[in-house]
């Protein structure tokens, strides 16, 4: 069970592109809308700039706490999951990890390399999931937080490069066929242990692995098992050829 409960957390805190970051002014809570990434771990990455309230309110107190809100589209959205996430706020200065909130957010690149923007991360500390009537749980950090897989960040780039170049037709049928969403133009955006992470436009989706993996290698058996899924599902497709 918690090992569910920590999986559909993380979960979460892949899939959604933004959140809701409270700090703290003058000891009053303060929210506000941001961009969002997920490290390898699943611990939070923002990009944020020195002249936001919110990043003159965590250099004072690093205490945040991070809302990820999975509702989105439902009838009844206290029935869907969403998770809390409380942790310290730090300034993250490794290029790749500045490399892989780009690559989630493109946009990014116009003010990526701006002096008043840095990458911060979050040292997560606990997690609180609610995810529908009656499952609520508090997660650990060390129950949250996934394994790191040093070998798979550093072929990550190469990865990414090679499906959006190379197999775009596999990206396109993981987003219409496995994720049921509309195509085309979709890009992979980054691959982490756990799944990776889709883009079109303003639309992000998430490919879910059976299975974790730790380098290029395992990762290749998994896109391949997801893209011969995907095919065997449209050839199935009435009217297909």
């Amino acid at each position: 069970m918690a090992d569910s409960t920590a999986r559909d957390a993380r979960r979460l805190i892949r899939s959604l592109d933004r959140a809701s970051l409270a700090t703290s002014l003058d000891g009053w809570p303060y929210a506000s809308l941001v961009l969002v990434a997920a490290d390898h771990d699943a611990r939070p990455l923002l990009l944020i700039s020195t002249l936001a309230q919110h990043t003159q309110n965590l250099e004072k107190e690093p205490r945040v706490s991070l809302l990820y809100d999975g509702t989105t589209g439902l009838d009844d959205p206290l029935t869907g999951g969403r998770v809390t996430v409380l942790g310290r706020a730090e300034r993250d200065d490794r290029a790749a990890a500045k490399a892989r909130f780009v690559a989630r957010h493109p946009s990014a690149e116009l003010y990526a390399g701006f002096g008043d923007f840095a990458l911060w991360r979050v040292a997560v500390e606990r997690a609180h999931l609610v995810a529908g009537f009656g499952r609520i749980h508090w997660i650990a950090s060390a129950e949250l937080l996934a394994r790191a897989a040093p070998p798979l960040a550093e072929a990550e780039a190469d990865i990414v490069a090679h499906m959006n170049d190379d197999h775009a037709d596999a990206v396109e049928l993981y987003a219409t066929r496995l994720l049921g969403r509309s195509g085309g133009g979709w890009r992979m955006t980054g691959v982490d242990p756990e799944g990776a992470d889709l883009r079109r436009g303003g639309e992000v989706a998430r490919l879910e692995f059976e299975k974790p993996v730790e380098d290029a290698e395992a990762a290749r058996v998994e896109l391949v098992r997801a893209v011969k899924a995907a095919r065997r599902q449209d050839a199935a497709e009435p009217g297909t050829i």
